[in-house]
């Protein structure tokens, strides 16, 4: 199957309570005939897979899903996608787990009260007590544990619920034989309080699963649900879905733009800060593009709509979020190979420590009933969740915060990558400068003053095409010049224009008595070009004109220095120019006059040298570069072509983004290093405690009890651990 020929979809799955339900989804789908790639997500709940069309089909992986016991929410009338449906159906799940929870501690609390009067305890009536306040918290707040378990069981595979299910089903069993029997020794109250820890722990884990994802519905939010359009030369209010290509939409002050467009009346500031992370309102004229989900601050606009529906930028960033959060980075591979086989290497540990305790007992050198205590909690105290939350959480919260900033990161393997950098190319025009040239400098001859110069030269070049000649026009349209319509305008290939400019003959452009003008040596050892400007054949002035340096580069090509990036420039301009350019931005190392075909190359160099290469561009010759380095980030304003084959977005012009995508990563997989570190840590020492083996040296077994709340605590630590890079 080629890529061409696949499809891909993305799953909303319900019930899942382990990293093992995910893993079980994900080898089941995996073994569907036409699926080519899968991966469950356990903390987005979604399923994404890749399949061949021809070999099968959407309703064959919901039916797959769904053999395995768990659901897979459709979509209802008036919701938009199976995104709403899998909200849906979270709402549903949460509300469901808060009853069972509730009742759990209602019923639970009376058990445990009774449990700490032991004299009271051997009345006979009290077991039975118990055991009518128990039954509800296991057949009711815990069956979703027996069914998960029992659906596992069916299919030969073993999760969390099956842990759970089992070591409270054996203290409830053995409770109840000894209930009958007339006996004492009950753990009623375990089994119970278990239950009710691992819910409280389930919720606490959902509402901070829920602060995770939350930048996804954040950006959901600004879009508007209906817009004002023009039809029958009236205005009205539609549907946001209704908005068609080529509709003219108007927007009031205050308003949010509905869609992506291009203003055709009226002038205003918008806040695009939802995009862009950038905080300063961005003015707006006729020919200036508007995105959907932005803010008109001031005047009134009409635009045309030129992008609607999944084609505006903000549901296109939407999407890829969405599809960063859902993805796997390379660091996560050994947690989730363990995870597969966890649940069972545990069963077999609590069955060796079941075996261990009931032989000791029988020798005479322990209770037989420690047999039982440190069964259950090395079933109980044993969870995969927080290897299977470690990483997709601070992937989810990390790519989710670099949005909200305007960096907008392709998945995991990017983020990862990103982590790694220590060099960073960028390319010169467009990316360290602002990619069009302006005027520097202004330098006129005796008898013509600075304006006058400069209103001569932009009447003569006022119909030029010539990106010089128009810094020239654009120059004088901002100070508000006047100019003059110019007669028998002609352009001499390679030497500049020439035009009648109120009666006298005006030439602009790179001609010979440019050479003797002062200061031209200046402007040169500069790197800027200067537009020499003649009046009836005699020299009137020089134009310095250059592309200038974003003001910005300066202190991100610090902040990146100080990070111990190695920073290098890349143009295809000429080495003086260049040098002149990275001397202003704070370069030390110039690769210049490089062909556009031949920046990859350049690449390929640093990497066999062992660097790991970050190359930041924005123009079309700048995407084979940004496909070769190990992370390509685009600048926002750039062309699609350099940010498809790039791996990162930058939404913002300004170089400072650079740091801060390099910044946020490199947390976010600090972050994930800590996750997993404590993840296996706490199975490694929790374990063993649970097995007894502290018992010979302290005399000390860890309580069922104490091991559901630490259990609980695993996972509540890993994603609370994550949720701190909100505020990266």
């Amino acid at each position: 199957m080629s890529a061409a020929t696949a499809e891909r979809v993305d799953l909303p799955v319900s019930g899942m309570s382990c990293a093992a339900c995910a893993r079980a989804i994900e080898n089941q789908l995996a073994a569907t005939a036409g699926v080519s790639a899968v991966h469950v997500n356990f903390a987005t709940s979604t399923a994404t897979v890749e399949f061949d069309p021809a070999r099968a089909a959407v309703s064959n992986l919901v039916e797959t899903i769904e053999e395995l016991g768990y659901g897979v929410p459709q979509a209802a009338a008036g919701e938009d996608s199976g995104e709403d449906a899998g909200e849906r159906a979270r709402l549903l799940e949460d509300a469901a787990l808060h009853r069972r929870l509730w009742l759990a501690a209602s019923f639970t609390a009376p058990v445990v009260v009774l449990g700490m009067w032991p004299a009271l305890m051997r009345l006979p009536a009290m077991a039975w007590i118990q055991l009518a306040l128990t039954a509800p918290v296991i057949f009711y707040a815990g069956a979703p544990f027996y069914k998960g378990a029992w659906d596992g069981l069916r299919h030969r595979s073993a999760n969390m619920n099956t842990l759970i299910a089992l070591g409270t089903g054996a203290a409830t069993l053995y409770s109840v034989w000894v209930t009958v029997r007339g006996g004492h020794e009950l753990y009623y109250e375990a089994a119970a309080v278990i239950v009710t820890l691992i819910l409280l722990g389930r919720a606490l884990e959902a509402r901070a699963r829920g602060k995770a994802s939350e930048a996804i519905r954040r950006l959901r939010e600004w879009q508007p649900s209906t817009a004002r359009v023009v039809r029958g030369g009236a205005e009205q209010d539609v549907p946001i879905e209704q908005v068609r290509l080529g509709d003219v939409v108007v927007v009031r002050p205050g308003e949010k733009i509905p869609v992506d467009g291009a203003v055709r009346e009226g002038t205003s500031a918008v806040d695009e800060s939802m995009l862009t992370g950038e905080s300063m309102p961005v003015d707006k004229n006729p020919g200036d593009a508007v995105y959907g989900g932005t803010i008109n601050r001031s005047g009134s606009l009409r635009f045309e709509a030129q992008k609607v529906g999944r084609a505006t930028a903000l549901q296109q960033m939407i999407e890829l979020v969405r599809q960063a959060q859902g993805s796997r980075a390379p660091v996560a591979r050994l947690a989730d190979v363990i995870s597969g086989y966890f649940t069972v290497v545990v069963l077999g540990l609590a069955t060796v420590t079941l075996m261990v305790w009931l032989t000791l007992g029988l020798l005479g050198r322990a209770p037989l009933s420690f047999a039982l205590v440190n069964f259950v909690a090395v079933l109980i105290i044993a969870c995969p969740c927080a290897l299977g939350l470690a990483t997709p959480t601070a992937i989810m919260v990390g790519t989710g915060r670099g949005a909200e900033r305007g960096i907008l990161i392709k998945g995991g393997e990017a983020l990862e990558s990103a982590g790694r950098i220590d060099t960073v190319i960028l390319d010169k025009t467009g990316t360290i400068t602002s990619g069009h040239p302006r005027v520097t400098d202004v330098l006129p001859l005796k008898g013509y003053s600075a304006a006058e110069l400069v209103r001569l030269a932009a009447s003569a070049e006022r119909y030029s095409e010539h990106p010089l000649g128009r810094a020239i026009v654009e120059h004088a349209q901002a100070a508000a010049m006047a100019l003059a319509e110019p007669v028998g305008f002609r352009a001499m290939a390679g030497h500049g224009v020439a035009a009648r400019v109120e009666g006298r003959e005006v030439t602009v452009g790179t001609l010979a008595e440019a050479l003797e003008l002062p200061d031209m040596g200046r402007l040169a050892g500069e790197g800027k070009t200067a537009v020499a400007v003649c009046v009836d054949g005699h020299p009137a002035g020089a134009i310095g004109i250059a592309d200038t340096v974003k003001p910005e580069a300066a202190e991100a090509v610090r902040r990146l220095r100080e990070m111990g990036v190695e920073v290098w420039m890349i143009t295809g301009d000429n080495r003086r120019t260049a040098e002149n350019v990275a001397r202003q931005a704070g370069i030390e190392h110039v690769l210049a006059e490089v062909l556009p075909d031949a920046k990859a190359a350049e690449v390929r160099k640093l990497q066999a040298a062992g660097k790991k290469v970050a190359m930041v561009g924005d123009g079309i010759n700048d995407a084979p570069a940004l496909a070769q380095a190990d992370v390509g980030m685009a600048i926002g304003t750039g062309t699609d072509i350099a940010k498809e084959a790039a791996s990162i977005t930058l939404m913002r012009g300004d170089l400072n983004g650079v740091a801060d995508a390099l910044g946020l990563a490199r947390r976010t997989m600090r972050v994930i290093r800590q996750n997993l570190f404590w993840a296996f840590a706490y199975n490694a020492i929790g374990i063993p405690v649970a097995a007894g083996v502290l018992y010979p040296f302290t005399g000390w077994l860890l309580s069922p009890v104490l091991a559901s709340a630490a259990m609980a605590l695993s996972s509540v630590t890993v994603v609370s651990n994550s949720l701190r890079l909100k505020r990266a």
